[in-house]
């Protein structure tokens, strides 16, 4: 029997999925949260198998709280959820480490079946998504997608270089040079054209 965390911050999908996927495998659901934050203090509390983030949830979205989980059980398996699987968060999943990536409209039976394939080593990508993002041609640099993401939520030059940990005159080079490859005026026009081509 293995141990789920499952976190979503839509309580219909959460609870059934808690009702749906120990029908299909030999799983167990010993934690359910609404959201990040709470999600990463349920798993260092209880140190689940399995952990089942929604990408989109309040206070920690599925990449942050899967993040802080990596980096406390660095072989952690976890499997994402999204309505929205953009290449470009995909292969920040896969960056992070995090093994599971499926549309959360997948079928209970295929969510279960990858949660023990997660579990066992696996790795298990939404097919879609994957061919989608090999397809993608980005001209920016991981770094140049880390600052227009975050630009895109709105923050400061000195914000984005405290959350990255970077000088506020190396995140100015990183916008100029993201604005210069998408053919953009300003970071923002840049960070929204990264995003309509899915490069984030």
């Amino acid at each position: 029997m293995l141990t789920v965390l499952l976190a979503d911050d839509e309580r219909l999908i959460r609870t059934a999925l808690a009702t749906l996927l120990p029908l299909e495998e030999d799983l167990e659901i010993i934690a359910e949260s609404a959201d990040g934050a709470e999600a990463v203090r349920q798993f260092e509390q209880l140190r689940p198998d399995i952990a089942i983030l929604d990408l989109d949830m309040p206070v920690l979205d599925g990449l942050q709280a899967a993040s802080q989980m990596l980096a406390i059980v660095p072989d952690q398996a976890i499997l994402i959820l999204t309505r929205h699987a953009r290449p470009g968060v995909l292969r920040r999943a896969l960056r992070l480490g995090v093994r599971g990536f499926l549309g959360k409209d997948t079928d209970p039976e295929e969510i279960a079946s990858a949660a023990v394939a997660v579990a066992q080593g696996a790795r298990v990508i939404d097919p879609a998504v994957s061919a989608r993002a090999l397809t993608t041609d980005s001209p920016l640099t991981q770094r140049e997608e880390d600052v227009l993401r975050v630009t895109g939520e709105g923050y400061s030059v000195r914000d984005i270089a405290r959350l990255l940990h970077l000088s506020p005159g190396t995140v100015r080079n990183y916008l100029s040079s993201a604005i210069r490859k998408t053919g953009t005026r300003t970071r923002h026009d840049a960070a929204r054209h990264a995003r309509d081509n899915d490069w984030l």
